[in-house]
């Protein structure tokens, strides 16, 4: 890494840099419940509410009738995956639609959490506007319309994610000092970008995705665009990026098997992220599990790694 050396706030600089450069002054949330559906033990609130001038995020806010403004509890935000399933977003960690193993927000809702499953750009009721670009074609359009603002995708995607955080803490059923994210595949891809840039976020877990650009460039893979932030090989690879979260509790789960996230490069990208954290003084607050014979899934025991993190720092610490 380039930036070896330096102070972690001058590397930090760095990446809100080769991201697009700072964030706008925050707009008022302005949130708007559109609908209640009610679930055995929780409800959903369908909702929006306000990231930039003119543009709203759909989200579904998952609440256990157990806690209210009283009994406030942890959250967890989980961001959604990519797949190519451009009209599936928030609803499939919901459990509204989709795959039910990544039915991942009812999970959570089900052991006391309150869980924000917002749409990112693109997916699900944020999908081309005016009906013209399909599926790829518009994500595509995006991220290019970023590049000519000197931004990129990502830039968007981490804004929108610290605007979901500060949601999660105007919550009064939320214990704004205990949250944490979780995402399988781009969710984990946003995970670990929005990590170094919201510090209240206390413990984060990803699940199947660490692309390096050294594994992208030699293995010639084309990955989602959140992936690509501008000039940061100048300063390190994605570790890198991860390692920006040091101190704070992170956990990476992979499939050894998983062709999109290539174990070799994986790998050192977990040694990268272990040293730094033994920098920080905090080594056992990174861990990473390679789960032999999988592939790019949610498995039993991935899940079990994430319920374990997610215990130990949000409802115990």
């Amino acid at each position: 890494m380039t930036g070896e050396g330096q102070p972690a706030g001058t590397q930090l600089e760095q990446y809100q840099t080769c991201l697009g450069g700072p964030f706008p002054d925050p707009v008022p949330l302005a949130p708007r419940i559109r609908e209640t559906l009610r679930k055995d033990g929780y409800r959903i609130e369908s909702l929006t509410y306000a990231v930039e001038e003119n543009d709203r995020v759909p989200a579904l806010l998952l609440i256990p009738d157990a806690v209210t403004p009283g009994q406030p509890a942890p959250a967890v935000a989980v961001w959604h995956q990519h797949n190519g399933e451009y009209h599936l977003g928030k609803s499939e960690p919901a459990g509204l639609a989709g795959n039910p193993m990544h039915h991942t927000a009812v999970a959570l809702v089900r052991e006391g959490y309150v869980v924000l499953c917002p749409d990112a750009l693109c997916f699900e009721e944020r999908q081309d506007p005016t009906g013209r670009l399909k599926n790829g074609e518009y994500e595509r359009f995006e991220f290019l319309r970023q590049v000519v603002r000197g931004r990129s995708l990502a830039w968007k995607n981490v804004l929108e994610m610290r605007r979901a955080i500060d949601y999660l803490t105007s919550r009064p059923e939320v214990k704004p000092d205990r949250i944490g994210c979780y995402g399988h595949s781009m969710g984990s891809t946003h995970s670990w970008l929005v990590g170094p840039l919201e510090p209240r976020l206390k413990a984060i877990v990803g699940n199947c995705c660490l692309p390096t650009y050294a594994a992208i460039e030699h293995e010639h893979l084309l990955h989602c665009f959140p992936n690509f932030v501008p000039g940061w090989k100048e300063f390190g690879d994605t570790p890198d990026i991860a390692a920006l979260i040091a101190p704070r509790r992170l956990h990476l789960n992979f499939g050894e098997r998983d062709s999109g996230s290539p174990i070799a490069f994986v790998r050192q990208g977990i040694r990268t992220i272990a040293e730094a954290y033994r920098k920080a003084g905090a080594p056992d607050q990174f861990t990473a599990f390679i789960e032999p014979g999988k592939e790019h899934v949610l498995s039993e025991a991935m899940w079990q790694k994430t319920r374990e993190v997610f215990e130990r720092q949000l409802k115990q610490a």
